[in-house]
This record gives structure tokens, sequence and C-alpha cells, in this order.
């Protein structure tokens, strides 16, 4: 039994090993959502979950999972979000407890919408995944710096993220002015710009048709698509986490994208702080700055 946030929760199973190759359990990943709740909940607050839940480690099979059960403590907060044909109830993250309990279920990677209770069909945020067709990380930070200049032009802030996969997410802060379509169509606008820019870069979502080309992935931010929520741990060895960076960190040639781990997350955090604590101060209208690109 662990107390958190006045409520007591029974994790079981803490020795379960979750990531064979390192050595770490079932309680590790439970430590680790604890300990870096208050620079993680932040960026989940309001947002509904998609849990991707590994029962036997990251070796064995794994499941995405939208709908909450009739399991779920009373003192989770839940969101109903209606679809064609009938609705789905979400797990929203709101404290330590929410992050502890997701974790004791063996949810490694919690993905959350681009968009908040109150108003999910208005993102406040905007994503473009620089995902590499090899482990060049090179073209993934120059993609990222080209994507940072041509929203800048825009009139928006873009901020940069290692996935704690192969590549970095722009995230861009919106001020919820905008719809979801208004949003993508942003995106593919200056996903179009990067590519007529540099041939390195592509939109083909075919493996077979990209060839070695950098997908400038802009399809996230549809309607209820998720990104990985930052400082998730992922199901890979070393345990990555998708670490919130500075801009000027893209320029350290030891960084790549796997760089930041349960081993060291919580000593950066110590040392730097969250980069994102004010990312909302940042928030832009995608409409205004799709009305700029189109003139």
């Amino acid at each position: 039994m662990a107390i958190f946030d006045g409520i007591d929760l029974n994790v079981s199973n803490t020795d379960k090993i979750m990531f064979p190759r390192d050595g770490l359990t079932k309680g590790d990943v439970i430590a680790h959502y604890a300990a870096i709740a208050g620079y993680m909940l932040p960026h989940m607050k309001g947002r509904p979950v998609t849990m991707v839940r590994y029962p036997d480690g990251i070796d064995g099979e794994s499941f995405y999972q939208k709908e909450v059960s009739g399991r779920f403590p009373t003192w989770f907060h839940t969101i109903q979000v209606e679809k064609k044909g009938g609705h789905v109830v979400h797990a929203v993250c709101q404290k330590t407890a929410d992050l502890v309990y997701l974790a004791n279920i063996n949810c490694v990677t919690p993905h959350v919408w681009l968009s908040r209770e109150g108003s999910l069909d208005r993102p406040d945020r905007m994503i473009l995944d620089m995902d590499p067709a090899d482990d060049d990380f090179g073209t993934v930070k120059d993609a990222a710096r080209l994507a940072r200049v041509m929203l800048r032009e825009l009139g928006l802030e873009p901020f940069v993220m290692t996935t704690g996969s192969r590549g970095l997410h722009v995230t861009v802060p919106l001020d919820r002015t905008s719809g979801s379509e208004a949003v993508m169509a942003l995106a593919k606008e200056v996903a179009t710009r990067m590519m007529e820019a540099d041939e390195r870069f592509t939109m083909e979502r075919s493996k077979g048709s990209r060839g070695d080309r950098l997908l400038v992935d802009v399809f996230r931010n549809s309607y209820a698509q998720t990104g990985v929520a930052p400082y998730a741990l992922r199901a890979k060895d070393g345990a990555p986490v998708a670490t919130p960076l500075e801009w000027g960190e893209l320029d350290d040639a030891r960084l790549g994208p796997q760089s930041f781990r349960w081993g060291n997350i919580r000593a950066r955090l110590r040392e730097r702080g969250d980069p994102w604590a004010n990312i909302e101060e940042s928030a832009g209208s995608a409409l205004e700055a799709l009305t700029r690109s189109r003139r």
C-alpha cells in the first residue's frame, strides 16, 4: 500500500521485470512517474489519455487502451467523448495518484490529446513529428530547426522535445481559437514548405515510397489523435524518456533521441527544471498563421 494525494493505492507486483535488459521493475516505473509528476502533469491536465499497456513487460504483448473500464477508481477523473455511434470514456490525469495508478496497471507510456477538456475540438497544441527513415539524427535536428524558422515567420513560437524513440517533436502552443481542420491545414502548409526547401523531407507516409527521406508527420493533428506525453517512458531498451529541450541543446553533438532515460531524467530536472514550464505563455493563433502563410 502506498499513499499519494491522500489516496491509498494498492500497488502490486512491484518486483515484476518490465525492462529486462535494464533490470527495471514495475516498482521502478511507478517511481519514475511519482518523481516527475510535478513536471509532467501540467502538460497532461485536461487531456484525454490513451494508455499503452505492457502486462508482461516490454518484451510481451502490448495494447492501446482508450476506454476506461468499470474497475477504474471513482477518484480518477474521466471524460466522456462523443463519437459516431456512441462515446468513449477516457481517463484524464490530474494528480500524482493518477500517474501511479496507470503505472500500476502496466501503462508504460501515456499518450494525450492535443486539446483539453472544454474545448476538445479546438487544439492548444500542434505537433510536427520529425520521423527519420534511419538513425541519422543530424537530419532530424536540421528538420526541427527549419520548422522553427518557418513557424516563427508565421508568428508562432515552437518548442522541441525528444520523443524517446528516433525523432523529435516540434510542438506549437495554440490559443484554442482554431478548430482541428485549421490546425491540420497549417501543419500541412509548413510541412509542404519544408519539402520545397529541402529534398530530404517528405510527407509520404509509406516507407516504400519515402525511401531515405525524413517524414514530417502532421497526421497526429487530426481530431482525437494523440502525442506521447512529455516525460513519458518509452517501451525500449534503456528506458528512454520523451524530454522537452531548450533549442540550443540541438547544437550539442552528443545529443541523441534517447539521451534522457529513467536513470538520468530526474537529475536533469533538478538541475535545469522544465524548459516547457511557461509554454502556455507563447500560445498563438493557428488561423492567423494560416492566413499569413497563404498571402
